[in-house]
């Protein structure tokens, strides 16, 4: 059995049509549908909407007819818009399940790059959670790693005015990482996106301040001990030395101006070295 009704297209008045339930997509720029409309009316609709169909019984007797839309609503929107009375469709055969909707309306907006970052993690989302897929399976529908699932359905961990945001085109996609390293610090978060907003800052820009602040984080957790050592680096080098403590181990950091710079600091230590054998050896070693 052929995908498509008779492989055709037939002309559906646009009144009996009615919307995908499991539309992923929840934002459509009205400036776009507008823009689409004037195209349509010009051009017409280029590309059929894809619909399915069943009978059903009218409640003054007798059988009529339902189509329900399993992609293509940003084009059903403008050529409502555009006035048209009929538009193009192919008609999909056999039952359509919840899951099959949802898995058209996804892979056709994914692969048109109609879908805003927030509406594709929420359509990802409803794959695991209402079909219980696993991110690997998720990206095997909608030809994507399983890295980019999950990094796509992490957005939904920041707070909803952000997300907000996002989808308003207020914030890129890229400075959700700088926002996601300080997930746990709320109010640190909400000053680095009002700072995106207003000053307009780049997502390297971002991604330096949100560093920066996950540092001072981590070195507030130094202990004393450790504190004391980092004092005694510097006076000894004569040069600003950070120590950054992990979960085991940790960094030491050292800055320099220049490779001279960098020479005179491995002499000074090498200095420090020789002094130190120096003073521990013996009077006949001297």
């Amino acid at each position: 059995m052929s995908q498509f009704y008779n492989d055709a297209i037939f002309w559906v008045e646009v009144e009996k049509i009615k919307p995908n339930p499991y539309q992923p997509r929840r934002d459509f720029d009205p400036a776009q549908l507008k823009s689409l409309a004037d195209s349509i009316r010009q051009y017409g609709v280029l590309q059929a909407l894809v619909v399915t169909r069943k009978e059903v019984e009218k409640p003054e007797g007798g059988l009529g007819v339902e189509y329900e839309l399993v992609a293509g609503e940003r084009r059903l929107r403008a050529a409502r818009l555009a006035g048209l009375v009929q538009v193009p469709v192919l008609i999909r055969t056999g039952e359509e399940t919840d899951l099959m909707k949802l898995e058209l309306a996804i892979i056709e907006n994914i692969q048109r790059e109609d879908l805003s970052p927030v509406d594709r993690a929420r359509a990802f989302e409803r794959l695991t959670k209402e079909f219980n897929f696993t991110h690997a399976e998720v990206g095997k529908k909608v030809g994507k790693s399983r890295e980019y699932v999950s990094n796509t359905l992490r957005i939904l961990m920041l707070p909803e005015f952000i997300l907000t945001a996002l989808s308003e085109g207020k914030i890129t996609e890229g400075h959700t990482r700088p926002l996601m390293m300080l997930i746990d610090r709320p109010q640190e978060m909400e000053t680095l996106f009002k700072e995106i907003v207003f000053k307009k800052l780049n997502v390297r820009e971002s991604e330096g301040i949100a560093r920066s602040i996950a540092v001072e984080k981590a070195r507030k957790l130094l202990d004393h001990e450790l504190i004391e050592i980092e004092g005694m680096f510097k006076e000894k080098l004569g040069t600003r030395v950070r120590i950054e403590k992990r979960n085991e181990g940790g960094r030491l950091s050292i800055d320099f101006f220049n490779k001279d710079d960098l020479r005179a600091l491995l002499d000074r230590i090498d200095k420090e070295h020789l002094q130190t054998e120096v003073t521990q050896a013996s009077p006949a070693e001297v």
